[in-house]
């Protein structure tokens, strides 16, 4: 990577870092500028401003976040179903170990500024719209399969996408539950007993 690259990186690491800890609004570039090392300047030759700064981010911390990087519904079976939907949903969740979630962090900070912004409440109700059908197909794939009974399929589908969703709130939060037991519990509750 050549050293533009190296210092671009280093600037993007400090901003998940700061934004992180203070918020966007109270993070200025002078601080990313003392975290990294380098005159507040400087950084106007890799980003024009905070705004564009800020929208790289975005785009960083949404790039994988889409139904389809999770869940395949190719790749889900009659036999499998339950143990796939299982893991595909842990999957999506931050590692309980990592002390700071930073990118989670950062990802409700834009989800913060979303009223304020409509550019990224636009993008990040799309993506929301979009899990919410991605888990409407896949119900959807499981009554065809014969492991989900068609009653109440797009409350099943909603239901999956609100628990995976607000799971993630509350790790941001720091209180610590049993969300894979929490998880587990949605996923079995669409299902048909076996």
């Amino acid at each position: 990577m050549s050293q533009k690259g190296k210092t671009q990186e280093t600037i993007v690491e400090a901003a998940f870092k700061l934004f992180a800890e203070h918020g966007m609004e109270k993070t200025s570039l002078s601080m990313i500028a003392a975290e990294v090392g380098i005159t507040k300047p400087a950084i106007y030759y890799y980003f024009p401003s905070k705004e564009a700064l800020i929208d790289f981010l975005f785009e960083e911390t949404f790039r994988e976040y889409q139904f389809a990087h999770y869940f395949t519904l190719s790749a889900y079976t009659a036999d499998n179903f339950a143990e796939l939907l299982i893991a595909n949903g842990l999957q999506m969740l931050p590692d309980e170990e990592e002390e700071e979630p930073v990118v989670l962090r950062v990802f409700h900070e834009f989800l913060l500024n979303v009223s304020r912004n409509e550019k990224y409440q636009q993008r990040i109700n799309s993506m929301q719209e979009e899990f919410l059908d991605g888990f409407a197909a896949l119900v959807a794939r499981g009554i065809e399969l014969g492991v989900i009974s068609p009653e109440g399929s797009e409350s099943k589908a909603h239901m999956l996408a609100l628990v995976i969703d607000n799971i993630s709130n509350y790790m941001l939060m720091g209180i610590k539950r049993n969300y894979k037991s929490v998880w587990v519990t949605a996923v079995q509750s669409v299902l048909l007993p076996r």
